[in-house]
């Protein structure tokens, strides 16, 4: 049985008529335990570009929710990005954040838990508890939605675990005889490891329990931190596909220097246990200035895909059309894949222009 649950989100208003049919899409994922993970065959979309649904289909439903997830997979993705924390009961779930105030009512649900810095932590709460809260759109501190025009229904989506999203893409896959793969981030592995927790590892267990650890499967694992995934590919033994994200070192992401991996020896460097990099877009084009920096063709030379991050088509550079964007990625610089919250925009984009 093909599950074509959804085709295209035109507007809010036609989402909220669907909401119930995502609802169940998430009771589905209980059906999947007897079968194993299906990831098995490379993907070679579009010429090789790939598009990872960045927390999902999350510019239409709440990010990283099993709903999110099915509608990417229903939208076309290559890929479905996990972003991993882990629970006080060592369980891996799919949040952005260490901290879950900015996208669950936590605040309400359990209003004396937060940490004297006024925060919530995931660390903090056992699975169990973390299944209680309700996941809503993305907030800032004055709890208005970062992205206004983003859902804003009252569906009830829940908290995933990492388990949880492996089994619904692999349903998908055994079902449809597809090859949708998964794209985890392990989350800020220095500070967990001040918690008494090694997230790389549990991420290790997981693939391996799971009989993914090959380098056959259609699986890349990201991380901000250089010396999380060398320790996942040197001492652990990951075999599966390793992407090195860049950030600023303003960002205070990590411990790493970005201005080195951004360099001809940083890149020479990430390649010896990376095959890939995650740059943000305005470290391979500067939207002011139309310049293009030479970290793409850098990375090439030493044989590192590219694949950055966000594409939104509501959150463009200022003057850019969604069109030019993508045209600036895929046909200028010549990117390997793209991270995007609308998956279904850029597939659009790539049908319309498969001769340029």
């Amino acid at each position: 049985m093909r599950l074509n649950l959804f085709k295209k989100v035109q507007t809010a208003a036609s989402f909220k008529a669907r909401i119930f049919v995502f609802i169940m899409a998430g009771v589905i994922v209980a059906s999947c335990s007897s079968q194993l993970p299906h990831f098995g065959k490379p993907i070679d979309a579009n010429d090789g570009f790939i598009v990872i649904a960045h927390r999902g289909a999350s510019g239409y439903l709440p990010e990283h929710t099993i709903e999110a997830a099915q509608l990417a997979i229903e939208q076309g993705a290559h890929y479905i990005e996990q972003d991993l924390v882990l629970t006080s009961d060592d369980i891996l779930v799919v949040l952005h954040d260490i901290h879950i105030e900015t996208v669950t009512n936590v605040e309400d649900v359990f209003p004396s838990r937060a940490r004297k810095d006024g925060r919530y932590y995931a660390i903090d709460f056992t699975l169990a508890e973390l299944k209680q809260l309700r996941v809503h759109e993305r907030q800032n501190n004055q709890q208005e939605q970062v992205y206004p025009d983003r859902y804003s229904g009252d569906g009830v989506f829940r908290i995933a675990t990492f388990d949880e999203h492996i089994k619904r893409v692999s349903k998908h896959n055994i079902t449809n005889q597809a090859f949708v793969g998964i794209y985890p981030e392990i989350k800020a592995p220095e500070w967990h490891l001040t918690q008494g927790k090694d997230i790389a590892l549990a991420l290790y267990d997981t693939l391996e329990k799971n009989q993914l650890n090959r380098s056959d499967t259609n699986i890349y694992v990201q991380s901000f931190e250089p010396k999380s995934l060398q320790y996942l590919r040197h001492e652990l033994g990951l075999n599966v596909k390793l992407v090195q994200l860049i950030g600023e070192n303003s960002w205070t992401e990590s411990s790493a220097d970005y201005d080195y991996l951004k360099s001809e020896a940083g890149l020479a460097f990430i390649a010896t246990y990376a095959q890939g990099i995650g740059p943000w877009m305005p470290q391979l084009y500067d939207f002011d200035s139309s310049f293009m920096h030479p970290l793409a063709e850098h990375a090439k030379k030493v044989g590192l895909a590219i694949h950055p991050y966000t594409f939104r088509k509501d959150a463009l550079p200022d003057g850019y059309s969604a069109a030019r964007v993508m045209k600036i990625m895929h046909n200028d610089i010549q990117v390997d894949g793209i991270f995007t919250d609308h998956t279904d925009t850029v597939l659009s984009w790539l049908e319309t222009n498969k001769a340029d």
